[in-house]
């Protein structure tokens, strides 16, 4: 048997906030030495990070009829708050499985149930139905609003379903359904090129659906569906990866387009080995071509063409202040240190373990130092930079604990700091420094 690691988050609702001195059970479901694993979640609603059996590297590595993970249940108890069983977590060989779990309260204690479905490498999924990969625009009464620019929204509604199928819709973050989907459709043993590359046609595609409202100007309630005939899949509640998270924290914001579009290129795909689908990317396909090397734009373009190009949506709904274009060190000083500094605050009054830090608008040894213990929480590498991924996740933490989400279009100030309404249709977009992809 290989390893693989697992670390467990427990919230109350859907809002950050940390539920401590919950009991989580870990138990085995596939045939392995493992016992059942007591823990209990501290002050940040984190468990330890464990170390698990799992099947051998090898079985994600190539195409094969064996499961390549370890599968665990997991319960999960807490004082007033209805239980959660999650069944069939997937921990993979040498990579850090990550399960949250956002608890309910009900007059009557229940359990929860969340059933993972398995990998689409391994599972049995219907094929994608092939799609014009240009769609035109709403238009005509259907009241839609016509985008000047595609825009990462804060949440979409998936659809656990095909679309004509009474179905429960689960509203998630945009960026988290992103982690969600790599997490379904590809293994997070393949190299971080691949995982990249996939991540940019995952996220190409959905913003499609978000920017045509294709499903929207039909008269549906979703944003999209999780049926792999029409979509991606989508399982809720399941667990995702550190290295998969990392990647998409970098990128949720990067597209491909055909020039001259401003439209996300509808990325369609398919596994490659169970279907073929020739001008399309293949998973098992930009597997081997990252094992060669090959970086993300190039293993997109074998796929796509060598005319695709990449974009960044400049506005992330929801957020009160963009990344400033560049990474906040020891040393940086001005509004953005300030913010920073405003946001860890206030998010410290959920985590005890992030040290409050004086509001000076100069990033110190102090900032810092809050920096990083915010991201040990969150699973960010621990660096003391607040570079884009950690910029955008502190201010999705900030939002939610202070559901500032409700004032969107609105001035106000807190701590001194004049936050200006989200949208700037007057004001220049300033250069991001982006990772490379």
């Amino acid at each position: 048997m290989a390893k693989g690691r697992l670390q467990v988050q427990v919230f109350r609702g859907d809002n950050y906030t940390p539920v401590s001195k919950s009991k989580v059970t870990i138990t085995p479901t596939t045939g392995t030495s493992t016992k059942n694993i007591e823990l209990n979640t501290d002050s940040s609603g984190l468990t330890q990070e464990i170390e698990l059996d799992t099947p051998p590297i090898e079985y994600s590595m190539r195409p094969t009829d064996q499961i390549p993970y370890g599968l665990y249940d997991i319960r999960i108890d807490a004082a007033n708050l209805n239980s959660q069983l999650i069944k069939g977590c997937q921990v993979m060989p040498d990579r850090v499985a990550l399960q949250n779990a956002n608890l309910t309260g009900t007059a009557q204690r229940q359990q929860i149930i969340i059933e993972i479905q398995p990998n689409v490498q391994v599972g049995k999924y219907p094929p994608k139905i092939p799609e014009a990969p240009e769609k035109p625009a709403p238009s005509g009464p259907s009241g839609f609003v016509v985008l000047p620019e595609p825009e990462v929204p804060q949440y979409i509604v998936v659809h656990a379903g095909p679309p004509d199928s009474s179905a429960p819709n689960y509203t998630v973050r945009f960026i988290d359904y992103i982690k969600n989907v790599c997490s379904s459709e590809i293994f997070s043993t393949w190299s971080d090129s691949t995982i990249r590359a996939n991540a940019l046609c995952i996220i190409s595609f959905v913003l499609n659906r978000v920017y045509t409202e294709w499903y929207r100007g039909k008269g549906k309630d979703f944003t999209i569906t999780n049926s792999t005939a029409f979509d991606q899949a989508f399982s809720f509640g399941r667990n995702i990866y550190k290295n998969i998270s990392n990647i998409v924290d970098d990128i949720f914001t990067t597209y491909i387009k055909l020039p001259g579009r401003k439209q996300p290129l509808l990325t369609q795909f398919c596994d490659g080995k169970n279907v073929q689908c020739p001008g399309w990317l293949t998973q098992w396909g930009s597997k081997y071509l990252g094992d060669q090397g090959k970086t993300a734009p190039q293993i997109i373009r074998s796929f796509y063409g060598s005319e695709v190009q990449f974009a960044t949506a400049q506005k992330v709904q929801g957020i009160p202040m963009s990344y400033p274009g560049y990474a906040l060190r020891v040393g940086s000083t001005g509004i953005p240190v300030r913010t920073i500094q405003t946001y860890l605050n206030r998010i410290s009054n959920n985590y005890s373990a992030i040290p409050k830090v004086a509001v000076t608008s100069t990033f110190g040894t102090e900032t810092r130092n809050s920096v990083q213990a915010f991201q040990r929480i969150f699973n960010i590498p621990v660096t003391g930079v607040v570079d884009y991924g950690t910029w955008y996740r502190i201010s999705d933490i900030y939002v939610a604990v202070t559901k500032i989400a409700e004032l969107r279009g609105e001035d106000f100030e807190e701590e001194g700091i004049f936050y200006p309404p989200i949208a700037y249709p007057d004001r220049p977009v300033p250069y991001i420094d982006y990772p490379q992809l």
